[in-house]
């Protein structure tokens, strides 16, 4: 009886220690959480912020690819947290990051020192234009 229950114990144990909470699990679910989801697409912040730096650093670089980043003239009347001007950057469904080639219905806005102020996609919007994509 004594090994039965010493036995039942370490199994105890054994539960108690596998069921205990990892350390950062919380802070990992959230950056694995949709930043943003452009039509069906979710984007999780590294997918943004990857597009958002290539296209940064092509701008600063005064580089292109396809002739990314571009200037983003907001004729659909966006609210930006920053100033003008904008630039747009492809963001893949693909999660890599924009290398040329079609670029997709989905784009990273940036200002002229980096900051993110959106994300947009032509999926749903009419013609050429651009909707927002859903934050959260």
């Amino acid at each position: 009886m004594v090994r039965l229950f010493s036995a039942f114990l370490a199994l105890l144990s054994a539960v108690a220690v596998t069921a205990a909470p990892v350390p950062g699990a919380e802070g990992e679910l959230e950056a694995r959480a949709c930043a943003y989801t452009c039509g069906t697409v979710c984007y999780q912040t590294s997918h943004i912020d990857a597009a958002r730096n290539k296209g940064y650093t092509l701008f600063k670089a005064g580089s292109n690819i396809n002739s990314y980043p571009h200037q983003y003239n907001n004729y659909e009347g966006f609210s930006f947290p920053t100033a003008a001007p904008w630039y747009e950057y492809p963001i893949m469904k693909s999660y890599s990051v924009y290398t040329g080639g079609s670029p997709g219905p989905d784009r990273v806005i940036f200002d002229s020192k980096g900051a993110l102020d959106l994300l947009i996609t032509h999926t749903g919007a009419s013609g050429n234009a651009f909707v927002a994509c859903k934050k959260g």
